[in-house]
């Protein structure tokens, strides 16, 4: 991984905030899809395409790339954006989201749009793919790295701690979960829903290095996903705390907005504030 300066993290967090905008403006076009969930990821996918992955927006199914598994697909307006930032297709096609005959549909699908490894929607099955696919690598010493994206929500579901058992049994080193701990799901908090915590104990129960970060530090970000790579007797999960609908105040923490998306006129006032903040991180 690329060394990484004062500098380079600032270019990175100007890129979130254009990614952002895109995210509403894709929303607002679509008139449907998740707001609270893409916003608040935007500054790890960011981090992601732009920093820590191996991989050729040119050639796609490049053998030496590393995988990267949207386990909670419901966030793939955040993926999208940032896949055409980084150049996998035209950032016009994004208008294009949720519609008839497009390539961008409300979940990913792996057969339609080249840089998307799996097709996801069920709740709880990322883990075990990418699992699977980090055996196997290591099956065929292949070097490349395998990242797994997941919600804290879907840690309610039963065949994600069948995953979680899984990987530690086999200490996948070249696993790294990522979990967006936003503490949101779509009918309310989740510790009010169904209880998560104690989180990290538990992973470390089923033999994971745990690291915690604040998920809007791209530079802690990177350096937690630095000391993944240095671990080689078993899978790290990072707990990258977030705040749902990030960089929109009316947005933020507000469960309500995990499943819809803005109005035209929300959109706008939306917008005004990025782009606020945007002039303020300066060149």
């Amino acid at each position: 991984m690329r060394s990484l300066h004062k500098s380079k993290i600032r270019e990175l967090e100007r890129k979130a905030n254009e990614i952002r905008q895109d995210i509403i403006e894709t929303l607002v076009e679509a008139g449907s899809g998740h707001t609270a969930g893409p916003l608040g990821m935007t500054d790890i996918f960011t981090a992601f395409y732009f920093h820590i992955l191996a991989h050729d927006p040119k050639k796609p199914e490049w053998d030496g790339r590393d995988r990267l598994i949207l386990s909670n697909g419901h966030i793939c307006p955040v993926q999208y954006v940032t896949m055409a930032h980084a150049g996998y297709f035209p950032r016009k096609e994004l208008l294009t989201l949720r519609k008839l005959g497009s390539r961008l549909q409300g979940h990913p699908h792996r057969s339609v749009l080249p840089g998307i490894e799996t097709t996801s929607g069920p709740l709880g099955s990322g883990l075990s793919q990418a699992a699977g696919m980090a055996l196997a690598a290591r099956m065929d010493n292949q070097k490349h790295r395998i990242y797994c994206l997941t919600s804290d929500g879907e840690h309610q579901e039963g065949n994600y701690w069948e995953a979680v058992m899984f990987a530690g049994k086999e200490r996948l080193h070249n696993l790294t979960a990522v979990v967006d701990r936003n503490n949101i799901q779509i009918d309310g908090f989740t510790e009010d829903i169904l209880p998560l915590e104690p989180l990290r104990a538990k992973y470390e129960a089923f033999n994971w290095h745990v690291l915690e970060v604040d998920g809007h530090n791209i530079g802690a970000f990177i350096a937690a996903v630095n000391e993944a790579h240095a671990i080689y007797e078993k899978p790290t999960v990072i707990i990258a705390h977030t705040i749902p609908g990030k960089g929109v105040d009316f947005m933020e923490n507000d469960y309500t907005w995990h499943g819809k998306p803005p109005k035209a006129e929300e959109a706008e006032v939306a917008l005004r504030e990025l782009r606020e903040a945007l002039g303020k991180l300066g060149n």
